[in-house]
């Protein structure tokens, strides 16, 4: 019998192990302070509202929590859903809503549904390295969002609310812009929307889908698909998200679900709705006072500690900062220096770029530590690049002192 790589469909030649799933195992060693894991800070999950919630479904509703569902979702969380979007400036209702197992599973469906090998997407450089996971199974080719000419493009991938990783935030503008070049070049937008209700600071900006809307006129004619989720909100556990589209997507979306896992888990749909019936605004507002705080904590450590030459992004919402480090540096040998050296850790630049990795990149989060953590892992970080930039090996150190 030959090797089990030899049976393996061609395209999983494109299927490349998550860096960030493999650093999320650091979290379990003590010693080290961790910047990798972009994930919710566990003290703010409502697990006493959960619970509760839990109790009551079994208690009053255990023979539909426990049985099989639609594969659109729970009509009444759907509904909610559908609520939300309409009061966020995108009129629909829950005919336009399929919920999936958290915004990745939403990815992966709308890549098995738009595209086949050859087929072009358009992405942001950085861009989320989940979506170019979900999109590699479908072997499509990548073009820069900003640059390309759209020449076979299909999709064009996007994250315009405090993106993971770079925590940048499209401006009003910038979001009319692409609208205007999806329909120039008849593309489907994707709208990751995981982190929109997560802004601690500035203007609130419309979604893609509520200009696209407002564009065309109906959610049924617009172009643009918005994938929602309550992983960061509530629990990345009760794995509920959800897409926002046009009916006929959906309709397509669901067919593909039936095919996949057949629905969402029941009762956790059951207990989110209960969840979210009541108090959720004032959840988020908790949520957007913790991550302010921790937003600012990092921004004045990276004042404090960085040495000159890196600069960095200034969020207003989410769980992201991303840091650019002088020429010559390179992200994934300073994490095997800052581990080993510091005990520190972070996501290496390079993967969140589709095409032409820029190495000299890192991301932080901030999401997990207190302030006086984060000063400390700042300060040790920085060590590690100042320790890069004074080794005499080092381009950017004989810039510095006037070389060439």
């Amino acid at each position: 019998m030959n090797t089990w790589t030899d049976r393996f469909a061609e395209r999983m030649t494109h299927v490349r192990a998550s860096e960030i799933r493999e650093l999320l195992k650091l979290l379990d060693q003590p010693d080290i302070l961790s910047f990798a894991g972009g994930i919710p800070d566990p003290q703010l999950f409502p697990a006493d509202r959960i619970q509760a919630a839990y109790d009551d479904v079994l208690q009053h509703a255990g023979a539909q929590a426990l049985q099989y569902s639609v594969s659109e979702g729970l009509p009444e969380l759907r509904r909610w859903i559908a609520a939300r979007m309409t009061a966020d400036g995108v009129p629909c209702d829950e005919g336009n809503i399929v919920i999936t197992a958290g915004s990745q599973q939403a990815l992966d469906l709308i890549g098995k549904l738009f595209l086949a090998r050859g087929d072009g997407v358009l992405a942001e450089r950085p861009t989320y390295m989940g979506a170019l996971g979900a999109f590699n199974a479908y072997e499509p080719t990548y073009g820069d969002l900003d640059a390309d000419a759209p020449a076979g493009a299909r999709l064009a991938y996007l994250v315009p609310d405090f993106a993971n990783p770079s925590g940048r935030t499209m401006t009003r503008q910038e979001r009319e812009a692409v609208l205007g070049r999806a329909s120039t070049h008849d593309l489907v937008l994707i709208e990751d929307a995981a982190y929109r209700e997560l802004r601690f600071a500035g203007t609130n900006e419309p979604s893609l889908l509520a200009l696209d809307v407002a564009r065309s006129g109906s959610i049924e004619n617009a172009r643009t698909l918005y994938c929602g989720t309550l992983s960061k909100t509530l629990s990345p556990a009760l794995r509920l998200g959800w897409v926002c589209a046009p009916r006929p997507v959906i309709d397509k979306l669901v067919l593909l679900k039936q095919g996949c896992d057949l629905h969402v888990s029941t009762i956790n749909q059951m207990v989110a709705a209960r969840v979210v019936a009541e108090g959720y605004d004032a959840h988020l507002e908790r949520l957007r006072s913790h991550y302010r705080e921790r937003a600012s904590a990092m921004q004045t450590a990276l004042a404090r500690h960085m040495p000159m030459g890196v600069t960095w992004s200034k969020p207003q919402g989410g769980m992201f900062v991303w840091l650019t480090v002088p020429e010559g540096l390179d992200g994934a040998r300073l994490l095997e220096a800052a581990l080993a050296e510091e005990r520190v850790a972070f996501v290496p630049g390079a993967p969140f770029f589709a095409v032409e990795p820029q190495a000299n990149t890192l991301r932080l989060s901030y999401s997990l530590l207190g302030p006086d953590d984060i000063d400390e892992g700042v300060r040790r970080l920085a060590r590690v690049v100042e320790a890069r930039l004074a080794h005499p090996c080092s381009n950017w150190a004989r810039m510095a002192r006037g070389g060439a």
